[in-house]
């Protein structure tokens, strides 16, 4: 799984980077930026996000198999 720092493509993994990270800071972790913008930790997480300092690891999903016509099943 390749270890990521900039902001996803995807809108959907955006959104669960961020809520992942709000969560830990919700439960104490320490924010990453020296003088966060805001006081909310969802605009704490997405600032973060934004400077690269959040990691996280996208995973490899598996290859769906083609149909004998060529076509992918659903």
């Amino acid at each position: 799984m390749p270890v990521l720092r900039q902001a996803p493509d995807s809108q959907f993994a955006y959104v669960v980077v961020v809520s992942r990270r709000a969560r830990q800071l919700m439960i104490g972790a320490r924010p990453l930026v020296e003088n966060p913008r805001a006081r909310k930790t969802t605009r704490i997480a997405e600032e973060e996000l934004q400077q690269g300092l959040l990691e996280y690891e996208v995973p490899d999903l598996p290859e769906i198999p083609d149909d004998a016509d060529g076509k992918r099943r659903k």
